[in-house]
């Protein structure tokens, strides 16, 4: 066979076997795209059929479509619905393999999967029907929120102003239901104790308002847009004079006069959620559920004893640099009651105290983060209805951004204010603490829409904790009180973690752990009381900062070590943050993959 010949034959078969492999790459990718569409549509209809069953979960993303909606959370068809979207997606995710997704998607699989496992547990406990309000955390303080036209409810058109018409129908309807639950939880052992239905008894009476100009769910109608007509203003002020008057007040007030009288004498005289049925699996599942990990009761109130300590090693060096004469207990009185940190006469001095934190660290924030968000950001105060019983907390903008970012400080008295602690709490709060965690995971274009709204207090509340730690980094705490302060408030989170499990775990009671608290801490006793209030109304949630806050120093530690020279924050800082809301074990293993393919680069 001549040489040209021969070499033709090499050739075609060369060309024949390229073209296969061609052929068997495109048919991989096509496999790969399909499977890949297929996970991205089965993600998009799990987060779509999620905002129909909690309706307030998309007005407070900025989705408007349900704000109309507000389903009965509390009726045995709600949860049979609800049990069935977590068991359905739970099998719909698992038919997916691993090899075939991206790391991305993995993540949303691993998500997912944790989400229904801790969802259907959950279902499993009577304490979400029988306990639908607390003086703390509840859906009723929620609908007072947006009654009062400020907040992620829109008052702009009069499409608007029915479809919160509409949506308190289905609220009235909730409102009964949770006074016929909490007398069926009576019966069944489940009550508040005593100390927080006293709490509970006052902010609805606050509802049951008969001058409509100082109704909060009147408000609405007290600040029309200039732009209504006077007949859309007629017909308006009339519905919604008809809805405060004849079905509002009347469900608040026999839910108020159901709470203040039966429900109260039979309120419990215990504190911890041991002693209802089935409580101490209950907390287990509560300790799971907000520290995103396996840790025991008693492993977290070791943890939290160890961390006490340590920190009030630091504050008796901050005492003795202050040059106070005393011991440290006395130093926190002293504290608490310095009238020098206490400079302010007017709510707006404090809104602006703080937003002279942000401008003094805002040329550090340049060095430590590669990223920030780009949703607007507002500093406002708590809203008198419920500034008695909050504490400072922050509230996400809408996911297109368009809606602010908004870190709430309750100022019951500005001139009693103490400032020592603001710092870390603006840091904490705000930026680059919640601002920066949930804005950055909500303008995240690759995170599938589901991802962007979760949100895992191990991780979030640890986050935000870390970002008190940033402090001198942020060129914050040059005042040793203010130093203190961080201290002081990770020394609450500590606190945190040996009285919630001695109320839930080992038969403290709430006067024992106010005790400890201020033994401990510096924190005012009315706050205190509040605080532990807290715990008492959702066990379990407490635990969640330090717990996150530790994991996410010790992965930061981890990386300078093994890194070196290759170390840059801002590179970490991006990669916590750039999954937005995940389980602490799947946060640690993608720092462990970064720490390791960085080596490799």
């Amino acid at each position: 066979m001549k040489t040209n010949q021969i070499l033709a034959i090499l050739l075609a078969v060369v060309l024949f076997s390229a073209c296969k492999n061609d052929s068997k790459e495109k048919e991989n990718t096509k496999t790969e795209n399909t499977v890949s569409a297929d996970f991205n549509k089965m993600l998009d209809n799990y987060y779509q059929e999620g905002l129909k069953l909690n309706p307030l979960n998309a007005t407070f993303s900025g989705d408007t479509r349900y704000n109309d909606s507000f389903p009965n959370f509390l009726s045995d068809e709600y949860v049979f619905e609800l049990k069935n979207y977590y068991t359905n997606y739970k099998e719909e995710v698992s038919k997916f393999k691993d090899e075939d997704l991206s790391e991305t998607e993995k993540m949303s699989k691993d998500i997912i999967l944790w989400e229904c496992n801790i969802n259907l547990e959950t279902l499993t406990f009577k304490n979400d029907t029988y306990f639908p309000i607390n003086q703390m955390w509840s859906v009723n303080l929620v609908m007072g929120q947006l009654a009062s036209g400020s907040s992620a409810q829109p008052f702009k058109t009069v499409e608007d102003y029915n479809n919160w018409l509409k949506r308190l129908d289905g609220y009235v309807v909730w409102l009964n239901s949770a006074e016929s639950r909490m007398k069926e939880g009576m019966a069944a052992g489940y009550v508040l104790p005593k100390s927080l239905i006293v709490k509970v008894v006052p902010q609805l009476k606050a509802m049951t308002e008969p001058i409509l100009d100082q109704n909060l769910f009147y408000s609405p109608a007290k600040n029309f847009p200039t732009s209504f007509s006077e007949e859309d203003k007629k017909q308006l002020t009339e519905a919604y004079t008809k809805m405060v008057s004849e079905k509002i007040i009347p469900a608040y007030q026999s839910l108020h006069d159901f709470m203040a009288g039966k429900y109260l004498k039979a309120g419990r005289t215990t504190t911890g959620i041991a002693d209802t049925p089935n409580g101490e699996e209950y907390y287990k599942h509560q300790i799971k559920l907000y520290t995103t990990t396996e840790m025991t009761a008693d492993e977290i109130h070791q943890l939290g004893l160890s961390e006490v300590a340590r920190i009030s090693s630091e504050m008796e060096k901050v005492k003795n640099q202050i040059g106070f004469k005393g011991d440290l207990k006395a130093f926190f009185n002293s504290v608490r009651t310095n009238k020098e940190l206490m400079p302010y006469t007017e709510p707006q001095q404090i809104i602006d105290h703080f937003y002279a934190i942000y401008e003094t660290m805002k040329p550090k924030l340049e060095i430590l983060f590669d990223k920030k968000p780009k949703t607007p950001f507002e500093v406002k105060q708590t809203e008198k209805f419920r500034e008695n019983s909050a504490s400072a907390e922050y509230n996400p903008g809408s996911l297109d951004g368009t809606r602010p970012g908004i870190f709430y400080v309750p100022i019951p008295n500005a001139s009693e204010y103490n400032v020592y602690s603001d710092e870390s709490l603006f840091l904490h709060e705000a930026i680059p603490g919640h601002h920066y965690q949930i804005s950055l995971t909500q303008e995240n274009e690759e995170l599938p829409m589901f991802r962007k709204t979760l949100f895992y207090s191990g991780y979030g509340e640890g986050w935000a904790l870390y970002s008190e730690s940033l402090g001198k980094e942020l060129g914050l705490y040059t005042d040793p009180y203010q130093y203190f302060g961080m201290l002081g408030a990770e020394m609450h989170r500590a606190v945190r973690l040996v009285v919630d499990t001695g109320m839930h775990s080992k038969g403290w009671t709430r006067e024992q752990a106010i005790q400890y608290c201020l033994e401990n801490e510096a924190e005012p006793e009315a706050g205190i009381i509040s605080e532990i209030e807290r715990y008492m109304a959702n066990p379990g949630q407490a635990l969640a900062y330090k717990i996150g806050q530790l994991k996410i120093l010790e992965l930061r530690h981890k990386a300078e070590k093994e890194l070196g020279d290759k170390f840059k924050i801002g590179e970490f800082h991006n990669q916590v943050l750039e999954t937005g809301c995940v389980p602490l074990e799947l946060l640690e293993n993608k720092i462990d993959k970064w720490i390791s393919d960085s080596k490799k680069s």
